[in-house]
């Protein structure tokens, strides 16, 4: 059933596709009004894959305020700053983050294992609404104003509302737009590296950026310090599947950063698994809202991870259009998909924008760009510089602040 009865009032139970940090997000903050969900999921075991993620404190609000702080203290790690530096090992900039974050933007700078966030946001949310195993084929607006959900097995299914959170090959985004993913000429080695197989200065709480011709590298502590996780980017003349999980060889990531100096080549010396990731996004969207049906995360927005805000902008989407479909009753819900849409679009496009424009910037060659690229970091590198990303704030109106 789609719909039910709340106070008098006719609401729609809200059919959220995809079980990834946006999805799971939203359901957690739908879970926290009161408004019905069920989650579907194509997947038939829930096993994030990937390595690190950085939150930022526009993100690490909202998750504090759903109640998850006990769960980052335990397995996140607090960062203290952010270093730059050239390929060669020369300082480019330093931002300083720990407890002046906290003091400027209200909540900690974190980094996290991806599969630690996933398992956080999942407590988040009643097992018996999550259906496994169910690959959505198609999704389209009835005459009778809900939505006509069909399954890869047949399974046809009727909705009120839903919400397409179902990635960058998303099905939902279909009813909109027919585009494909755009590839960027660049692709990603991640992997894990236990922090005891490396120097001591692994195991300070920074994220490090290495900045060299055509790729650059970063790393960053997480589960509680125990690895450094690392994203080392190159240039790739063709995509093979955009996946988070193929297999990559450590020795090709060897011949590409075994010349960088300092923890960059005792990391991938210390590599022995790897996953390759073509990077991938898609022009923004001028509308992704109809009378019942949304988008967010990765499937409204993908963007290239130049400005680690992937996961932050799935979160803050998740958040806001919790906040505007409460207490919506049925007639509204046009209305509430589309204030959500207006809220969104003009932030989740500008980065978009500034994601793909990084992409160039990070990977000068040597010379009088990069020289002016790299003063105007030093520059800028004040944690004020970072206001209009780390102060935003979202969904106010879901819960109040956890303690």
């Amino acid at each position: 059933m789609g719909f039910g009865e709340v106070g008098g009032m006719r609401r729609p139970r809200i059919t959220v596709v995809g079980a990834g940090i946006g999805g799971l997000t939203l359901a957690g903050a739908l879970a926290a009004n009161g408004t019905d969900y069920v989650i579907h999921e194509q997947t038939r075991r829930l096993a994030e894959v990937g390595a690190g993620v950085q939150l930022s404190p526009n993100a690490v609000r909202p998750l504090l305020r759903l109640g998850l702080g006990d769960a980052l203290r335990e397995h996140a790690v607090r960062i203290d700053a952010m270093e730059v530096r050239g390929w060669t090992g020369r300082p480019v900039a330093r931002t300083p983050l720990g407890e002046e974050c906290e003091r400027m933007f209200g909540a900690p700078y974190y980094s996290i294992h991806r599969a630690h966030l996933h398992e956080a946001l999942l407590s988040l949310v009643d097992r018996d609404r999550l259906r496994l195993g169910e690959l959505l084929r198609g999704a389209r607006e009835t005459d009778t104003g809900g939505v006509r959900l069909t399954f890869e097995d047949g399974t046809v299914r009727d909705a009120g509302v839903v919400v397409g959170a179902d990635g960058i090959h998303s099905t939902v985004r279909e009813a909109f737009v027919r585009d494909e993913p755009v590839f960027a000429g660049l692709g990603i080695y991640r992997g894990l590296v236990p922090a005891d197989r490396l120097p001591d200065a692994a195991r300070e709480r920074l994220v490090r950026l290495w900045l060299g011709p055509g790729g650059h590298f970063v790393c960053y502590p997480v589960a509680a310090g125990e690895y450094l996780s690392f994203a080392a980017t190159v240039p790739m003349d063709e995509a093979p599947a955009e996946s988070w999980s193929a297999p990559g060889d450590p020795e090709d990531l060897r011949r590409a950063f075994g010349s960088w100096t300092g923890l960059v080549s005792d990391i991938v010396e210390a590599t022995e698994v790897t996953h390759q990731w073509a990077l991938h996004d898609r022009p923004p969207l001028r509308t992704w809202s109809s009378r019942r049906i949304t988008l967010l995360g990765d499937a409204a927005h993908p963007m290239l991870p130049f400005m680690a805000q992937g996961a932050g902008q799935a979160i803050e989407d998740a958040m806001d259009l919790a906040a505007c479909l409460t207490d919506a009753p049925e007639e509204r819900i046009a209305d509430s998909l589309a204030r959500y849409e207006a809220l969104r679009i003009p932030r989740t496009a500008e980065i978009q924008r500034g994601s793909r424009g990084n992409a160039g910037v990070l990977h000068l060659p040597d010379g009088p760009a990069q020289r002016r690229r790299d003063a105007r970091m030093a520059v800028h590198a004040s944690l004020r510089d970072r206001a209009t990303l780390y102060a935003h704030e979202t969904g106010r109106s879901v819960v109040a602040a956890a303690v």
